[in-house]
């Protein structure tokens, strides 16, 4: 410890806040379970910062069951369905016919916003713009939290249970040593390149289009301001795309014999988004605990990413409840695998989706039309249409 540390004790110490974080946070806090949030960047910066989000039904009903706020009820839109749209014709998958289940567009940063404002008002204790952030002692019995808060003030956190909630650039993850994690990873050969503009909604839903010219997705945000990608390379240089090349691309992507055209408007907001996927096992070193995007990320095609850090914590909260209740650490030992379990069937539903829906630029005819006829075979059967509902929709939370 250094000297001049002030030294805080708590019963759960958590590296991130941003949604999975502050969700944890939110639920120990709900159980009588102390806990510290410790975040690098500040509020602001992370309430402005852009961020497309689906949520399962079980994310919602995280947010709202649990008295974060209803507003994802209100601000939120729900949606039944999706387009997949290939050869020119968009093809609809029904949710609440096919598996009983609905998504809901509400983005990201807004559902960051509802639960730093619960945290606020239930006085919990998160402290934002922190730096130098070490995490210490993972195989102890007091596993400690070190970093500077924002006055310039030594602090070392001494807490029971470590919870690394800190994103994909996180740094609890590396604190792993080599021997003991696994980083199972891959990087695809292609990036979206997302655009937000004011303008009407194109689709009251949203569109997965497979074309010739590549993938391009039609998203939503508000009903003034729309959220789309197309497929680009991943050292595609963003800014030097001009408005109208940009929407003359998405616009082909999408071209059929039903004259289906984007409503277009300004762009507010071009950049590349690269594609990887990450595992890291097991989730769990000594007495610190990953969740979220720092223990696994996912290619957004699927719309799984803030999903499973919620499950994860959702896992995770049960796991500590039941160890500070019972004293049995049979949960906590058995987090991992069963966290691991949801992430694996993510990562293949997302490399599914990604891989289906992407055309390579190497790729020959033979492979570009093998994914149209899988594109056929899902949507031609109830059975896989299902199968892509429960996925996108979200399994049953365990």
């Amino acid at each position: 410890m250094s000297a001049n540390a002030q030294i805080i004790k708590t019963q759960v110490g958590i590296v991130g806040g941003g949604p999975a974080g502050l969700m944890l946070s939110h639920l120990l806090a709900k159980s009588g379970i102390e806990n510290i949030v410790v975040e690098k960047r500040d509020h602001e910066t992370i309430r402005t910062t852009h961020r497309a989000g689906i949520l399962e039904a079980g994310s919602v009903k995280m947010l709202t069951d649990t008295g974060v706020n209803g507003r994802v009820l209100t601000e939120g839109m729900e949606h039944e369905g999706i387009d997949l749209r290939f050869n020119g014709e968009s093809h609809r998958l029904n949710f609440p016919d096919l598996v009983g289940a609905t998504v809901t567009l509400y983005p990201q940063n807004e559902v960051f916003v509802d639960l730093a404002a619960a945290r606020k008002r239930d006085g919990g204790d998160v402290r934002y713009s922190v730096t130098d952030t070490e995490v210490l002692d993972m195989t102890t019995d007091t596993p400690k939290i070190r970093f500077t808060d924002s006055e310039g003030q030594l602090f070392e956190i001494h807490c029971e249970i470590l919870v690394g909630a800190d994103g994909s650039q996180g740094i609890c993850k590396w604190a792993i040593p080599q021997e003991y994690r696994t980083d199972n990873f891959i990087e695809y050969p292609f990036a979206w390149f997302g655009i937000l503009t004011e303008a009407p909604k194109s689709s009251d839903e949203l569109i997965y289009a497979n074309s010739p010219h590549g993938f391009a997705l039609i998203s939503q945000r508000s009903e003034t301001v729309q959220r789309m990608y197309f497929q680009a390379d991943p050292n595609e240089d963003a800014s030097k795309w001009t408005e109208d090349q940009i929407w003359d691309e998405l616009q082909k992507r999408v071209d059929g014999p039903d004259g289906f055209q984007l409503k277009r408007g300004p762009i507010f907001e071009q950049m590349i988004l690269k594609f990887r996927s990450y595992v890291c096992e097991p989730m769990r070193y000594g007495n610190m605990f990953l969740a979220g995007d720092a223990g696994h990320t996912v290619p957004p095609t699927g719309a799984k990413g803030l999903n499973l850090a919620l499950a994860d914590v959702k896992v995770l909260f049960e796991a500590i409840d039941s160890y500070y209740s019972t004293k049995s650490k049979e949960l906590l030992d058995g987090y991992s695998d069963r966290a691991l379990k949801r992430v694996w069937k993510a990562q293949n539903f997302s490399y599914w989706m990604t891989n289906m829906l992407h055309t390579r630029k190497d790729a020959n005819p033979f492979e570009v039309k093998r994914a149209l006829g899988e594109l056929q075979t899902v949507v031609s059967s109830r059975y896989g249409q299902q199968y892509l509902a429960e996925s996108y929709t979200g399994w049953p939370h365990s």
